[in-house]
C-alpha cells in the first residue's frame, strides 16, 4: 500500500460549498445542512483503504461522542467507483449502515479536488462559521506499527473548538491511500 500524505491547508479557509447525495437515504446534502451548532468535521474515506479500516471505528465513536455537544461528521468518498468498484454506492451503502453519520458519494471528484483531498482518510475540522480549524491525522497509529488507535490528536483538536481555544500548532498530515483519481 503506497501512502499519501495530506497537504497543509490554512486554518480559517472556508468550507468548499458542495451538493452530494448521502448513499442510504439518497438525501442530498450541503454543508449548510450538514453543519452542527459547533461545527462540522469531514472525513474523505473509502471502503477499501487499509488506514480507513484501521481508523474507521475510531472516526465513528469521535462522531457520536462529539454529536451530543454540536459538532456534526459527515463521509465523504471520491474514489473512482469503476476502476475500484468496492467504492461504488451500493458497497459504500453496506459500510455506512454502520457509521452515525452520512456518507456521500462525489461521483465527479469535483468535491475532492475543491477541499484539496488527497489522501483516505483525510480529515477536516471546521467550526460553526464554517473556517477550517484542524486538518490533519486522527492520531499517530496506523496500520503496522503496532500503536493503538486512540483518536487523541482528532480529539484534542474537537475538545479545543468547542471550549474556543485556539487550533492545535501541531497538525500532523493524515496519511493513507491517495484518492483513486479517474483516468482522463
Amino acid at each position: 500500500m503506497a501512502a499519501t500524505s495530506s497537504p497543509s491547508t490554512p486554518s480559517g479557509t472556508p468550507i468548499p460549498r458542495f451538493s452530494l447525495k448521502d448513499v442510504v437515504s439518497g438525501k442530498v446534502y450541503s454543508p449548510e445542512s450538514l453543519a452542527g451548532p459547533a461545527g462540522i468535521l469531514v472525513a474523505f474515506i473509502c471502503r477499501h483503504c487499509p488506514y480507513v479500516v484501521h481508523m474507521r471505528e475510531e472516526l465513528a465513536r469521535i462522531a457520536a461522542e462529539f454529536s451530543p455537544q454540536g459538532l456534526s461528521t459527515v463521509a465523504i468518498c471520491s474514489n473512482d467507483a469503476v476502476a475500484y468498484p468496492e467504492d461504488a454506492p451500493p458497497k459504500l451503502r453496506e459500510m455506512a449502515l454502520h457509521l452515525p453519520f452520512p456518507l456521500l458519494y462525489d461521483e465527479a471528484q469535483d468535491v475532492a479536488k475543491a477541499f484539496e483531498a488527497v489522501c483516505t482518510p483525510d480529515l477536516f475540522l471546521y467550526d460553526a462559521a464554517g473556517k477550517l480549524f484542524y486538518r490533519g491525522r486522527i492520531d499517530d497509529s496506523s496500520p503496522g506499527n503496532g500503536k493503538p488507535v486512540t483518536g487523541r490528536e482528532l480529539r484534542e483538536a474537537v475538545r479545543s473548538l468547542l471550549a474556543g481555544e485556539p487550533p492545535p500548532a501541531a497538525q500532523h498530515p493524515s496519511i493513507g491511500c491517495g484518492i483513486k483519481w479517474k483516468k482522463k
